[in-house]
């Protein structure tokens, strides 16, 4: 089983966009559509609150014509074309479709952030875990949401055993940035937002990346765009994760980056398990 987790950057750009990161973008769809992936988990989508438009569905079910389609957009009272998650998912497939709130800070249960998907042996869920901002000035509210986010992976472990993808906004380790030195106090590499993920590790889960390919070192998931050599320099962050529930952790055979060219931001992350 492949399944495939990215954060897009805007769906709308991606699909209907003309500038040459447009095309880039659609470059790594094609990339991933080559996979044939089971599922495919889509992050900050930017959709409206009625999600993809007419002609998003139809370059989709053009480009992924073997695959459903579900989307969660931001809604009121959060702010409109913001972050938002979808998956593609096999049609064979026939998960339930869940979209749950956290209670997490308001207005961060409105903001799109998670799908579920329940199989009859696993759950497939997927986060666009919220960034701390400039200044750290949301640092409190994603301390409560990463409190949150754990209880809620719990509780579905209870059930079945899960895979949990996505981006999750926080390098754990300093392995996992190019300059560790220099960004203690930075937005996703903050003291209390990695001790948040190693929370959510002892609660049951497994780095799938880790377990796969141990301390290998320079293999990150995001470089940022506005910084114009930090692909070229390999200057980045492991950011995005698949974690399995430790019970399945075994199972996994593959956990890796996609190799995305010169497009900066993120890649997409591959896993392959036997489940």
């Amino acid at each position: 089983m492949i399944l495939i987790s990215w954060n897009i950057d805007s769906l709308n750009a991606a699909l209907t966009g003309t500038s040459s990161r447009a095309v880039e973008t659609r470059k790594v769809l094609e990339k991933i559509h080559e996979q044939n992936a089971d599922i495919i988990a889509i992050q900050e989508t930017k959709l409206r609150s009625t999600g993809p438009t007419k002609k998003h569905l139809e370059v989709l079910t053009n480009e992924f014509p073997e695959y459903e389609i579900v989307w969660r957009s931001s809604e009121e009272p959060a702010r409109k074309g913001y972050a938002g998650t979808m998956y593609l998912y096999k049609k064979d497939l026939e998960p339930t479709v869940t979209f749950p709130e956290i209670g997490a800070p308001e207005p961060m249960d409105q903001e799109g952030r998670i799908i579920t998907l329940e199989f009859p042996a696993y759950f497939v869920t997927q986060v666009y875990t919220p960034n701390s901002g400039n200044g750290l000035k949301r640092l409190s509210e994603r301390q409560v949401w990463d409190e949150k986010y754990i209880a809620y992976l719990k509780q579905l472990d209870k059930q079945k055993p899960v895979l949990a993808c996505g981006d999750y906004n926080c390098a754990h380790e300093e392995i996992d940035l190019k300059h560790p030195e220099t960004n203690h106090h930075s937005a996703g590499f903050t003291d209390e937002e990695r001790e948040d993920f190693t929370q959510l590790l002892n609660a049951g889960f497994t780095d799938s990346f880790r377990k796969i390919n141990g301390d290998v070192e320079g293999v990150y998931s995001w470089w940022a765009q506005r910084v114009r050599t930090a692909k070229a320099n390999n200057s980045g962050w492991r950011i995005d994760y698949w974690i399995t529930s430790n019970r399945i952790a075994d199972k996994v055979t593959r956990s890796e980056m996609m190799d995305t060219g010169v497009r900066a931001d993120h890649c997409p992350i591959l896993l392959d398990i036997d489940l």
